[in-house]
Order: structure tokens, then C-alpha cells, then sequence
């Protein structure tokens, strides 16, 4: 499940969710985030949207996506 997690956030911890929940090293991901805004597109607006719509760690939002 994706969640951003409380802890090692830089900004919103999207990347950190999503280095979590591919077994990425969280570095890696931050680093191909920053390394895409050389290319045209909307990462911006993704990040974004993925801040809004991915629960943090230990919220009730959290453990409902579980079924908890």
C-alpha cells in the first residue's frame, strides 16, 4: 500500500512513499524526481496531486485503504 511515511520526509514524502513501496532506495527516487523536471511535462502537478491523495502514515485514511 502507499502511504506517505512520517518519518525521512524531505518535502511531502511522496517520493519516500513511493521508494517504500517499490523497495527503491529513497535517495534514487528523489534524485530521478529532480533529474525529470529537465524534461518537458507535469511532474509538478503529479506530485502534487499524489501529496493530496496519498494518506500519511498513521492517519485514519491510512488504515481504512488497509481495512482496518
Amino acid at each position: 500500500m502507499l502511504v506517505r511515511p512520517r518519518s525521512g520526509r524531505v518535502v511531502a514524502g511522496v517520493c519516500a512513499g513511493l521508494a517504500d513501496r517499490f523497495g527503491l532506495s529513497r535517495t534514487l527516487v528523489r534524485l530521478l524526481f529532480v533529474l525529470s523536471f529537465l524534461l518537458p511535462g507535469t511532474q509538478l502537478i503529479i506530485y502534487v496531486v499524489l501529496w493530496v491523495l496519498v494518506p500519511s502514515e498513521g492517519t485514519d485514511r491510512a488504515a481504512r485503504r488497509r481495512g482496518l
